[in-house]
């Protein structure tokens, strides 16, 4: 077979394993694609292409020695540069990290170079992951590979626009507020917020802490399935992890839309301000999915449970270190942070029964329907040279947060949601739909979105 960069990762992976294509090959073809697309879109940074042709060669002399090799052994990877790779730089998008080379790696990366990649590199961030538009005074801003004036999003934007321009065939990334969701969104690939505890993670400065969750990003859901396969299943280090094994997640996947129970909502009941082209799209979704139902949840405590939790996050995580270095972040970072410090125990104390509450709801509704269908991002691809949105629909939007409701309201549930492709705006920009289900039903949900992705293509 003739491989290309826009081969799907499982047909990539299976031509190296049949020596059909050597590691070393494949890794120029991603090196090429990097040299041509990569300088305008800034999507990956630290890559170092002699390392790179050392882990490919020895990715080859593995598979001609005839040991046993990973899922996604020689494929090219860059990690979130948020993920600590051990002798990598990884800056976390800060200038406090700019020369920072971790000596360990955390779990997701140990768990996906035991699969057999190819570390090429990292992907850009946002500083410290927050926000959702990939920028920071490190690297400088990752642009929209199909219309780089426009934002890529984030946090996981590298990721999300090296996939979609072919610089790599996977990539791993985060979500906290949506940062492996909205993404995805804007650049037209599949992004997977998994159920919590699915994607265990380690290490952590608080084992305990469950807004923020590890996760896939491919161009196509059976792809996906490929990475989560890797990315899941339990760990000792990690006490919250689901049971399930990776296995259970691994391609083919094959679902039905067929007498599926399908919720639809664009706003969930007024709850926030959507693009009025966005909430067409959205709306427009019901043709794929056949009977829907206009329907939603209550999840009226959702922004005050997100913002109080993501705050208080923040703050512990980072307070001294904006103390010590108080001009070293962005402003609006270091606003979020400081709106920690006058939180109470009595105030997270009712995020987390907010947070209960919203859970037990959700579980309710699932009762009723198989899968809600929402916006993943409340607006198209905005410039590259805005921090966020200022308005939508003429109506003003406070802070970086307000844009990004569609997504994080759904964090708060614990519930995996998924990000897939559908349709365009009147300017040729993605927008994707976010299909959610029930906790712990990610192998349904995987089901439920490659369904729908095959009735798209299929037109």
């Amino acid at each position: 077979m003739s491989v290309t960069v826009e081969a799907t990762a499982r047909e990539q992976a299976d031509a190296v394993r049949r020596r059909e294509i050597s590691a070393r090959e494949l890794l120029d073809l991603h090196l090429d694609r990097i040299a041509e697309r990569n300088p305008e879109l800034n999507a990956i940074v630290s890559l170092d292409p002699d390392r790179a042709r050392e882990g490919a060669l020895a990715a080859d002399e593995a598979l001609a020695s005839g040991a046993e090799v990973g899922p996604l052994h020689g494929l090219p990877f860059a990690f979130k540069d948020t993920h600590a790779v051990a002798g990598w730089r990884t800056t976390y998008g800060s200038p406090l990290y700019r020369d920072h080379v971790p000596d360990r790696d955390e779990l997701l990366v140990e768990r996906v170079r035991r699969a057999g990649v190819v570390v090429i590199g990292k992907t850009n961030v946002p500083e410290f992951a927050a926000g959702s538009h990939t920028f920071n005074t490190v690297f400088g801003t990752t642009l929209n590979p199909v219309d780089p004036s426009r934002s890529a999003g984030g946090s996981s934007g590298g990721a999300a626009c090296a996939l979609a321009a072919g610089m790599v065939p996977l990539a791993d990334g985060s979500d906290m507020g949506g940062s492996l969701r909205n993404p995805a969104s804007f650049c037209g690939v599949v992004g997977l917020r998994p159920s919590l505890g699915r994607v265990p993670e380690w290490p952590l400065y608080n084992q305990w802490e469950t807004t923020s969750v590890g996760g896939p990003m491919a161009r196509n859901v059976g792809d996906l399935a490929l990475l989560l396969s890797v990315l899941a299943g339990p760990d000792p280090r990690a006490p919250l992890a689901l049971g399930d094994p990776g296995s259970a997640f691994a391609p083919p996947v094959a679902g039905s839309l067929a007498g599926l129970r399908v919720a639809l909502s664009v706003d969930l009941g007024g709850a926030f301000e959507v693009d009025e082209e966005v909430a067409a799209i959205v709306a427009s979704s019901a043709s794929v999915f056949g009977t829907v139902v206009p329907a939603h949840p209550d999840l009226s405590e959702a922004d005050d449970t997100f913002r109080t939790l993501r705050a208080w996050h923040f703050q512990a995580k980072f307070g001294s270190l904006l103390a010590e270095h108080p001009d070293a972040f962005k402003q609006s970072l270091a606003d979020n942070i400081r709106a920690g410090e006058s939180l109470t125990g009595a105030d997270v104390a009712r995020a987390y029964h907010q947070r209960t509450l919203l859970a037990e709801r959700m579980r309710e509704f699932f009762e009723t329907y198989d899968v809600l269908v929402l916006p993943v991002s409340q607006v198209p691809p905005f410039p590259a040279d805005q921090e966020f949105p200022t308005s939508i629909n003429g109506k003003p939007m406070a802070s970086y947060l307000d844009w990004m409701r569609a997504a994080y309201f759904i964090t708060v549930t614990g519930c995996p949601a998924i990000s897939v492709p559908f349709g365009t705006t009147s300017e040729g920009l993605p927008v994707g739909i976010q299909i959610v289900a029930a906790h712990g039903r990610d192998r349904f949900l995987l089901e439920v979105a490659a369904a729908f992705e095959a009735a798209v293509l299929a037109g």
